[in-house]
């Protein structure tokens, strides 16, 4: 199976700016942010999607999510509030077989998001 484009980033074959990493995810700024704040979390490991996790990956998922809350942090959006959205699939909006989590904050969100 060919790398995506997240992996080769998490394997830094394609540089990135990257924020925070661990030896379980890597966390770098979206090349096309939609917020001033934009930032993408993913797993090290190619987990194709959210649909495609396992049982096995559930202590995967909680650091994941602490580290979002980390992240939020460091960037300085936690406070005002931020999104997390997860895009499954196509029709989903997902672009990249890769699960990664966006970060959005540094402005207003509005509901719905589209």
């Amino acid at each position: 199976m060919e790398k995506t484009l997240f992996k080769k980033i998490a394997d830094k074959e394609i540089p990135a700016e990257i924020v925070y990493e661990d030896n379980q995810c890597v966390a770098f700024r979206d090349v096309n942010p939609q917020a001033p704040t934009h930032v993408l979390v993913i797993p090290r490991e190619p987990i194709p999607s959210l649909d495609k996790l396992a049982a096995e990956n559930a202590a995967l998922l909680g650091h994941l999510w602490l580290v979002i809350r980390d992240v939020a942090r460091q960037e300085g959006i936690a406070e005002g509030g931020y999104r997390v959205v997860v895009n499954c699939g196509e029709d989903g909006g997902q672009t990249v077989d890769h699960l990664h989590f966006h970060i959005l904050g540094g402005r207003s969100l509005q509901w719905p998001p589209g």
